[in-house]
């Protein structure tokens, strides 16, 4: 029987990618428009509701935490699995790496703070739900994220802009990747425990070890300049999403990575697309000097 899957937030990053690996996968998808659609009458007879909808960061304290009772009562009433895009801003910067799914979650600050209210309430609710947790995305496309809007921005002018200390391991998600393991967990059925907590470690990357990567892939040699955080303090007075960007800004400042053990124990043949590939997906055309050899980037993974 062909499974169903309901996307919440199909156009935003992880639900467009998602919404593509299930349709790649054999899954019936449904994509929710909440302008001219009822949730629960969208979810009946779907087996997975994918919530990846991520509200801006001012208007997470009031919404995140209705949106959750939302999904959590229409998964009561239908039966389905929640499967969520998680983070690591749970963890905070004092928890030690790398971040296991049973590293304490230590944040103090407001956005860490509504990521763990939202997990207990899933967790507290007996709904069964998934948890797949990652770092900073790589789109295929320019979505708005830390990578498209500043690390990569300037590179056809050979400068590669870096956020915070680039000496120390950051961790990064190939958003297809991403999906392909949800999917996968999808797909595990009753296996998993009612509330599962998996990690996806994708690529742990210095911000020298990004920039000689992306070298490789666009051929340039690139000069390695740091992010100006002054605009965003100028702008924080009258700009609430100004201040909530300086609030996670310790993320570039704290060295993390994720435990891919457990996810290697429940889907022990998933490989990882090679860094070289998944940035060779990411980057402007104008940024690469000729053409990209993919086999020759594959090589160098």
């Amino acid at each position: 029987m062909k499974k169903t899957v309901l996307i919440l937030g199909a156009n935003g990053r992880f639900g467009q990618n998602s919404a593509e690996a299930f349709e790649n996968a054999g899954w019936s998808v449904r994509r929710f428009d909440r302008k001219t659609q009822d949730l629960t009458q969208a979810a009946w007879g779907t087996q997975l509701i994918v919530n990846a909808w991520n509200p801006l960061y001012p208007d997470w304290a009031k919404d995140v935490p209705r949106l959750t009772r939302q999904v959590i009562e229409v998964a009561r009433k239908t039966g389905a699995t929640v499967l969520i895009p998680g983070n690591v801003y749970n963890f905070g910067a004092d928890a030690p790496p790398p971040w296991a799914e049973e590293s304490g979650q230590m944040a103090r600050n407001p956005l860490g703070r509504i990521r763990i209210d939202m997990e207990r309430a899933y967790r507290d609710s007996g709904v069964r739900t998934i948890i797949l947790r990652a770092g900073d995305f790589i789109d295929t496309q320019p979505s708005g994220n830390w990578f498209d809007l500043a690390l990569v921005k300037k590179l056809d002018k050979g400068v590669f802009t870096y956020p915070g200390n680039p000496d120390i391991p950051h961790a990064w998600a190939y958003l297809p990747d991403l999906a392909r393991v949800a999917v996968g967990l999808a797909e595990q059925g009753d296996k998993l425990p009612t509330f599962a907590n998996v990690h996806f470690p994708g690529y742990t990357l210095t911000g020298h070890e990004m920039r000689q990567a992306l070298e490789r892939v666009t051929g340039r040699s690139l000069k390695i300049r740091r992010f100006s955080y002054l605009p965003l303090h100028l702008a924080r007075p009258f700009w609430p999403l100004g201040a909530k960007l300086l609030e996670m800004r310790y993320l570039w400042s704290t060295p993390h990575w994720l435990s891919g053990e457990r996810l290697h124990e429940i889907l022990p043949g998933f490989r990882d697309t090679p860094v070289e590939i998944a940035l060779a997906s990411a980057i402007p055309p104008h940024s690469v000097e000729g053409q990209i050899d993919p086999d020759k980037a594959m090589a160098t993974g």
